[in-house]
């Protein structure tokens, strides 16, 4: 079988060579040839056009991330006009031109040099080609090869393999060249333009492939693709990472193709009895691995990997071997004598992992999962089969939670500022014939003339009385006055004037640090302040509740794997206020923030800032008098008051590790 499947293929090689030759002018001749090459630099990235006299047929590699080659067949590359450079927006770091051979006759090579791994997109407009490359990215390191690429012999662990080992792009190609740029359109039957693996990677590749498929299984009736889904990378968001290829097939055997794709990728596939029908595909520069996936989609096959090996069989009869083993599973499960699994949790809640057993199906029809509140215990019942599933679920769940300790500090700073300036002054005048003056009148002979305001100002001397007061726009509690008292000899006329001034101004800075630690998601909550009595009476009967006025802080924090902090905060700072209280119950100043935020591990960060500025100016005065240029100060009392509360939270989160 081996040599029969070497030999079809060495006889479809031939034939395709000997289109080609047939088609190509002699060795040595080529009529076709480069012109220029050129880069331009634009939003999406940078694109790289390759001219040449007329339309031209290429094959395209990329050996390694930081190398693209294009070859073409019989088109000479003298007196190229270069003029591509290294540009820093541009991820093209060199372009060369290099003479090679195909197949006996005279080729050119385009080596591209990036400075960055982007992916290329190739395409034709008449005479060139044009391979538009993506933006490079600011923030990437300079790209290495990984250790799987540099060992010549078969990669340990397949998955490992996909992860580390970029693309491999074929070093030869074979194929028809109609010279237009493109695989022939022929309508021979199995023609393939196909790229074979190079031999020192040859060894890698079975495992590699078998891994990408492992990881990327498709649904037994999978959707027809879209072309947005391409773009994407496949119909269900796939990430097709095997080596270009380019196929032509019009009327070829489905059974025939799908062996090409073990030469192609190296696999070991083993193809269904039931597999029959035709294929009919034109693709160019396609990884293999989603060109399998398209043409087994488009038969409705689909594929099952046992080690190294690759089944393929139409879906419903994959469909019907796994509902065939599920039956037989079912069945043994049912003749199966039941165990008993017991578990004593440490951290994990038995009801809520009891719940979970149930939940996620692990448990079979015939499972019970129990639990012992007294000591915590699991108490599972089910076939010996599922006990290994079953503990390492347990295993994964009844861990200790790391502890997170939450530090606020809560800062509320005061500034205060107050001035007041007044004047108090009375006088008393008496006309009297005891005092020696007179009207010189029957009527009115005497009469006096004072303040009615209130209260009386100091005595103008130590032996005459206080002058009622006129003016009485004195400073409440002033600490600074100033009195002038003045009289005349008979007491006929007295006057006393007091001038008081205050000014005060005040700094003041409140800090409280509530700190509490508590287990990954689970809420703490910590409080301190006061409880304010509440009396209401309703029906004679007197009822006392409390309020609080306290500072509270409530947190729930969840720890991420990058080792950073999310936490459901709420901080209240409530203080009553004794200086407004109302039935000798006070108000209560309240300040809270409610939020969500991620913090990296003892990281501050401000959840909360009030700014609080108040200013008041108050200006008592005589009517008229008090507006009286210079003396509107003997009729007038300023009052200037100024305040700022400033209130912030700060937050900061520490995992303790144990």
């Amino acid at each position: 079988m081996t040599v029969n499947r070497g030999f079809a293929l060495l006889l479809t090689v031939a034939a395709a060579g000997a289109l080609v030759n047939a088609a190509a002018p002699p060795a040595g001749v080529a009529a076709v040839r480069l012109t220029a090459i050129s880069a331009r630099v634009h939003a999406k990235g940078a694109s790289l056009v390759i001219e040449a006299n007329e339309p031209v047929a290429y094959t395209t590699a990329r050996p390694d991330p930081l190398t693209l080659l294009l070859d073409f067949r019989n088109v000479a590359a003298t007196d190229v006009a270069n003029s591509v450079t290294a540009d820093v927006k541009s991820p093209i770091a060199r372009v060369s031109v290099e003479a090679a051979e195909s197949l006996g006759a005279p080729a050119s090579r385009v080596r591209v040099t990036l400075s960055q791994p982007v992916a290329h997109h190739v395409r034709s407009e008449r005479n060139t080609i044009v391979v538009d490359f993506d933006r490079p990215s600011a923030k990437a390191a300079p790209y290495a090869l990984p250790p799987v690429m540099r060992s010549a012999g078969p990669a340990p662990d397949a998955m490992m393999a996909l992860r580390q080992t970029p693309a491999v792009d074929p070093i030869a190609s074979l194929g028809l060249d109609n010279g237009a740029g493109g695989p022939s359109a022929s309508s021979t039957p199995g023609v393939v333009v196909a790229a074979p693996m190079p031999e020192s990677t040859a060894g890698q590749v079975p495992n590699a492939a078998l891994a990408r498929l492992a990881a990327a299984q498709p649904p037994q009736t999978p959707a027809a693709p879209t072309p947005t889904d391409q773009l994407n990378g496949g119909s269900r968001g796939r990430q097709f990472t095997g080596h270009p290829i380019s196929l032509d097939f019009q009327g070829a055997d489905l059974r025939a193709v799908l062996r090409t794709f073990a030469e192609i990728s190296g696999l070991n596939i083993v193809i269904d009895p039931t597999v029959q029908g035709t294929v009919d595909v034109a693709l160019r520069d396609v990884p293999w691995d989603q060109a399998l996936d398209i043409i087994l989609r488009a038969n409705k096959l689909g594929y099952s990997v046992d080690g190294t090996i690759v089944r393929i069989a139409p879906n419903t009869v994959l469909k019907t071997e796994e509902d065939e083993r599920k039956a037989l599973l079912d069945s043994q499960n049912d003749a199966s004598q039941l165990g008993t699994l017991q578990r004593q949790l440490s951290y994990a809640k038995g009801e809520e992992v009891a719940t979970l057993l149930k939940s996620a199906n692990v448990l079979t029809k015939r499972g019970q999962a129990n639990v012992d509140p007294r000591t915590n215990t699991l108490i599972v019942r089910d076939v010996p089969s599922q006990f290994p599933e079953i503990t390492s679920i347990i295993d994964s769940i009844d861990r200790a939670q790391p502890q997170v300790e939450i530090e606020a500090r809560i800062v509320q700073t005061n500034k205060s500022y107050a001035r007041a300036l007044g004047v108090q002054w009375g006088f008393g005048a008496r006309v009297d014939p005891t005092l020696g003056n007179t009207t010189n009148l029957a009527f009115p002979n005497n009469g006096s003339l004072t303040g009615r305001v209130g209260g009386t100002q100091g005595p103008a001397t130590g032996s005459t009385t206080g002058q009622p007061t006129a003016v009485n726009l004195g400073v409440a509690g002033p600490n600074s006055a100033v009195g002038l008292a003045l009289g005349s000899v008979n007491g006929a006329f007295n006057l006393d004037v007091a001038l008081t001034a205050l000014e005060s101004s005040g700094n003041g800075r409140l800090l409280s640090t509530p700190r509490v630690t508590t287990q990954n998601n689970v809420a703490a909550e910590m409080t301190q302040g006061v409880q304010i009595p509440i009396q209401t009476v309703a029906n004679n009967t007197v009822t006392v509740s409390f309020k609080d006025a306290a500072l509270t802080l409530k947190v729930t924090p969840q720890i991420t794997s990058a080792n950073t902090v999310i936490m459901l905060i709420s901080v209240e700072n409530a203080t009553p206020d004794f200086s407004r209280q109302v039935n000798n119950i006070p108000p209560i100043n309240t300040q809270r923030a409610i939020t969500q935020v991620l913090v990296s591990d003892g990281q501050t960060t401000v959840i909360g800032g009030i700014y609080v500025s108040n200013s008041t100016v108050a200006n008592d005065k005589t009517p008229g008098l008090g507006n009286v240029p210079l003396l509107k100060w003997l009729f007038k009392r300023e009052r200037v008051d100024e305040s700022n509360t400033e209130l912030l939270i700060f937050i900061t989160p520490r995992i303790i590790k144990s």
